[in-house]
């Protein structure tokens, strides 16, 4: 892999903290419907599915997925909708009921702080937050373009009441404010009921199992292959697709294709992932505690403090490492992209230390007993042709 270098001033750009997130409360049609009148739409990583040109775009780079949230007080509610391409919902803080099927009627499943769900395509799925405080959910979509969604026809017919329409180019026109009253075959045409009833239908049970609470987690203290190295003792927790783990029996919960994978990764106090780097672009959403996250290599070094709903974008192909600077646990959320298993590059010096230490990766990529592997090649140099060097 060809090194990468990342600016100072990019990778300060890549930085989005919270203080850096801008809402936007007219980002969809149901903006004015009473009972979402609250919700606060952000767009950080591309510009999801908003169909307000008012929306600010914190990274507009397109990462093969999209990375937004919603900000709703109690008992707001985002209206039924369908998405075509992935929807993942990350919630940080608070509790949310998650409903799907026409009229949300087919099930409720309830999302806690720390818990992911996944909501298939082409179901209607909305959400209210019924926990005692204002609290974000993150989503993340597949695509760089979204395609953006269909509405359920009533809150189509309701938004004409307060002046708003949605045009077959998924431009919101807010007569309140100007905006001109598209001419009847401009506006989107709403899903007949007929349709509705052909739209696949998902039970509570098949819904549980594409949601990944706190407690389902699968932890590996062996999931990189410098976890076995003092001050390195990190843990994954994969939730969707092929992430980063190079533990063997690792099986994320949640399989099926969505463009990118999710996996936790949580440090204690002082601990750190030693400088990798991977193929493929990498977001890295703080949860809880905050990190430092140093890109490039040594020399040209970048630290990045990064804290809890904060998220870092890295280059594929960029040196990333992440320390736990907390006096407790902490959290992170990886969102990689692509489907396939991504395979972590880790520095000569590290894999020489991890192979002392009777660990080393085999051809598959996955982690295996040091002893029982040839003198693999590390960058351009077998270990044993370091050693004759050395």
């Amino acid at each position: 892999m060809t090194d990468l270098v990342v600016s100072a001033e990019d990778a300060r750009a890549r930085l989005v903290s919270p203080a850096d997130y801008v809402s936007c409360p007219t980002a969809f049609i149901d903006c004015k419907k009473p009972g979402s009148h609250l919700k606060q739409n952000y767009s950080m990583i591309g510009p999801g599915v908003t169909t307000s040109t008012e929306q600010v775009v914190n990274i507009r780079e397109p990462h093969g997925f999209n990375i937004g949230a919603a900000a709703m007080p109690k008992g707001i509610t985002n209206n039924l909708h369908i998405h075509f391409t992935a929807e993942v919902f990350m919630v940080f803080g608070g509790s949310y009921v998650f409903r799907w099927g026409d009229n949300g009627r087919d099930g409720e499943i309830i999302g806690e702080d720390g818990d992911i769900v996944s909501v298939p395509t082409w179901i209607f799925r909305g959400f209210t937050n019924i926990g005692p405080d204002d609290a974000m959910v993150f989503t993340t979509l597949g695509g760089d373009d979204t395609g953006g969604l269909i509405w359920h026809p009533s809150i189509l017919a309701e938004a004409g009441q307060y002046g708003l329409y949605l045009t077959k180019d998924n431009i919101l026109v807010d007569t309140a404010k100007g905006g001109q009253r598209p001419a009847h075959d401009q506006l989107i045409e709403p899903i007949s009921q007929a349709e509705i009833d052909a739209l696949r239908r998902y039970t509570p049970d098949q819904m549980r199992r594409r949601v990944v609470k706190v407690a389902d987690r699968v932890w590996s203290k062996s999931a990189l292959l410098d976890s076995c190295l003092p001050g390195h003792a990190s843990e994954l927790a994969p939730v969707i697709g092929f992430g980063i783990s190079q533990d063997r029996d690792h099986e994320a919960p949640i399989t099926n294709p969505h463009g990118f994978s999710h996996e936790w990764l949580r440090l204690a106090p002082g601990q750190s992932v030693s400088r990798f780097r991977i193929h493929e672009k990498q977001v890295l959403l703080a949860h809880t505690g905050h990190f430092t996250v140093t890109l490039n290599a040594p020399g040209a070094a970048v630290d990045l403090p990064l804290q809890a709903s904060g998220m870092v974008s890295v280059p594929a192909g960029a040196w990333r490492a992440i320390r736990n600077d907390s006096d407790v646990m902490a959290e992170l959320l990886i969102i990689t992209n692509g489907d396939a298993r991504k395979i972590p590059e880790w520095p000569e010096e590290t894999a020489l230390a991890a192979r002392a230490a009777g660990r080393a990766v085999d051809r598959s990529g996955m982690l295996a007993p040091a002893h029982l592997l040839p003198n693999y090649v590390i960058g351009q140099q077998s270990l044993a042709s370091t050693k004759e060097a050395s």
